[in-house]
């Protein structure tokens, strides 16, 4: 009412005026309070990541137990991402016809199950069969954003998409920790505190996460998708700069380990420290500078921004020689990853109805997890014995090639979805 009063009144307002009252407008907007049910699906995600981030870096060290090769070793990370990236459309899909809270519901009891097979795994099969159960089931990301996606305004959709953002970093970043505290009880018992982690989680999303998408915005469950239903939105070049960015930052990911030790001297526990600043790096843009800066440049900016950021880090950290260079450049592709990674989301969420949401998310999953495949294979064949930055100018170029190609999602109109939910 207030914003409808500044411009029906305008014509009679001093200049002055018109400043206060639309500063005024823009307090009252950034205090809006978060939608009745967001605060219960962040703390879902939230502690389902802790459990995540618990497992993940101890898979290849546990798997050594059972005589795993290092090929072995790596291919249970593979498996991991491999099942996510063809579950994770699945999934999404799924969500659209049914509801999200039971998708997210198995989530959660597939990924105790995943975990606690891992634990009590006697040889390397039982091994890949509890990582393939996890990964199928941690590929409900797009489920959880599709959530918010229906929870939000169009206008609060940044902000929302930051701040779920910024739970699944905080997982990266505790998991780990726990991860490392519970191993020192025994190599399985890590697994069994994400297994119970995941199951007290289910139990109490069971009474307390709420359902979004009501059955009236819910698609085809007999037809299932109809064959247009994600086209004319101009989607294939948004989902070519998902599958660009994380090639670009994945690469990045698994090559500064090795590249850091021969430039810089890291040592094991160096590597790990820089990796958890980056981690609380990420979690601090997307839950405190993300919204802001939308707010200043809109999401189209805010994108081209975080991709030209990310792109520069890569280029200046594959010339720097000490830490002078290594720090600002690894300051502006975090910053930019981060940026990326949110408001891709939050712009994609709007591009379809509620009923469509699940499904493009998903496949925004699995680009990206394509990236994450991508970008540590070819990483690593130019990161070479002699430890060069060639990952990184291809990460730099690689951005370059998805600012070019998100030109192409502003040359034609697109559909906007303005539906949301409020619960009661």
């Amino acid at each position: 009412m207030l914003d409808g009063g500044l411009h029906g009144r305008d014509a009679d307002l001093t200049g002055g005026d018109r400043a206060a009252l639309s500063g005024l407008v823009r307090h009252r907007s950034e205090r809006t309070p978060l939608p009745p049910g967001f605060s219960t699906v962040w703390v879902t995600v939230a502690i389902n990541m802790v459990g995540f981030g618990i497992v993940i870096p101890i898979v290849p060290l546990y798997a050594k137990r059972f005589h795993a090769s290092s090929a072995e070793a790596t291919l249970l990370i593979a498996a991991y991402s491999a099942a996510s990236l063809v579950f994770s459309p699945l999934w999404g899909r799924l969500s659209d016809r049914v509801g999200r809270r039971p998708v997210l519901l198995l989530s959660l009891v597939g990924t105790a199950a995943g975990s606690l097979l891992t634990g009590m795994a006697g040889g390397l099969v039982l091994l890949f069969v509890g990582r393939i159960v996890d990964g199928a089931s941690g590929s409900t990301v797009s489920v959880a954003q599709a959530a918010v996606g229906d929870l939000a305004a169009p206008d609060q959709r940044p902000r929302l998409f930051g701040l779920i953002g910024a739970a699944f970093g905080l997982g990266f970043v505790a998991g780990p920790a726990i991860g490392a505290l519970a191993a020192a009880a025994g190599p399985r018992v890590p697994f069994y505190v994400a297994a119970g982690i995941a199951g007290a989680n289910a139990l109490v999303a069971l009474r307390r996460l709420p359902e979004t998408l009501p059955e009236n915005r819910r698609g085809d469950r007999v037809r299932g998708v109809p064959r247009d239903g994600l086209r004319g939105a101009n989607l294939a070049p948004l989902l070519v700069v998902s599958f660009c960015a994380l090639t670009a930052f994945s690469a990045f990911e698994a090559t500064l380990a090795i590249f850091g030790h021969h430039r810089f001297g890291l040592s094991i526990g160096s590597a790990a420290g820089t990796f958890a600043v980056v981690g609380v790096v990420l979690v601090a843009v997307q839950g405190a500078l993300v919204r802001p800066l939308v707010a200043r440049l809109g999401e189209k900016h805010t994108l081209d921004a975080g991709l030209a950021a990310e792109g520069l880090g890569l280029l200046l950290l594959a010339f720097a020689r000490d830490w002078v260079l290594a720090v600002p450049a690894l300051a502006a592709l975090t910053v930019g990853q981060a940026l990326v990674q949110t408001t891709m989301a939050s712009t994609l969420s709007g591009r379809v109805a509620a009923d469509r949401r699940g499904q493009l998310l998903g496949l925004q999953q699995s680009a990206g997890g394509l990236g994450r495949v991508v970008g540590p294979a070819v990483g690593g064949v130019l990161l070479g014995s002699g430890a060069s930055g060639g990952p990184y100018v291809m990460g730099a170029a690689v951005c370059a090639v998805a600012l070019v190609v998100i030109q192409a999602t502003r040359t034609s109109p697109v559909r906007s979805d303005s539906s949301h939910v409020t619960l009661k």
